[in-house]
């Protein structure tokens, strides 16, 4: 029986032959890796990707989805919630590979859950709304610059890798997609995650706004002594700025 794409999972299902191959070509997986697959739906990229590394483990939240995926000998299926997922007790700890078609509706909360298990990560590959992807690799002082940006840049080396089109799904999403590769960094600043997220969404909550009126005001009342440049918009601060100034809040 057809699979209906059902709205409420946000599922757009990839069918396009050669979009399939280019990001597998893009991940490259390898024979017995340690990889996940978030939102496998009707398996157009699982299958390529366990003929090329003989098992796989995928997150399926449809449950009509994950009987079918069931059924597949070489495949783990969770049924589950991805941000329900501890991915760090469920792989105990190895190396982990990520990748996944992630559901427009929930994409942001699913990179910061994956924050939680980044250092068991070893590289992930999501399609993603390119509209995100443009802000997950932004510079500073662009439009697209935010939130998202410093936090994922903090902890990820990102590449937008592949550009995918709305007719290489079906049904077709309202907006363009494209590939991002993101790598940990190898030494990030060892920040406090907490502090970080709410600096910084302090710093862009009125991003029209000079940081004296927003993050100044924040850090006054934390009784900060020491240096930071309030006197600029919270777009024009580089991520390495803000990495210091949590450093500097920590001591």
């Amino acid at each position: 029986m057809k699979h209906i794409a059902r709205k409420r999972f946000g599922q757009h299902f990839l069918s396009d032959g050669g979009i399939i191959d280019a990001i597998v070509d893009a991940i490259q997986p390898e024979p017995g890796q340690a990889m996940v697959e978030i939102g496998p739906g009707l398996a157009a990229l699982t299958q390529p990707l366990v003929e090329r590394l003989g098992h796989l483990t995928v997150i399926e939240l449809d449950r009509d989805l994950a009987v079918r995926l069931r059924l597949h000998k070489q495949l783990s299926v969770v049924e589950s919630d991805v941000l329900k997922v501890n991915f760090t007790a469920l792989f105990k700890g190895q190396k982990l590979r990520v990748v996944g078609n992630l559901p427009y509706n929930i994409s942001t909360p699913i990179l910061f859950h994956l924050l939680n298990h980044v250092d068991i990560i070893e590289d992930q590959h999501f399609m993603l709304q390119k509209e995100v992807i443009d802000r997950m690799v932004a510079s500073p002082s662009t439009s697209d610059y935010g939130r998202l940006s410093v936090m994922l840049q903090w902890r990820y080396e990102m590449e937008n890798v592949l550009f995918v089109p709305p007719e290489s799904f079906e049904p077709p999403p309202r907006v363009d997609s494209a590939v991002v590769r993101m790598i940990p960094r190898a030494q990030p600043a060892p920040v406090d995650f907490q502090l970080l997220e709410k600096m910084v969404q302090v710093a862009f909550s009125q991003r029209r706004k000079l940081l004296r009126h927003t993050l100044g005001a924040w850090l006054t009342e934390r009784n900060f002594a020491g240096t930071f440049d309030v006197q600029r918009r919270a777009e024009e601060v580089p991520v390495q700025a803000y990495l210091d100034l949590a450093l500097q809040l920590k001591t």
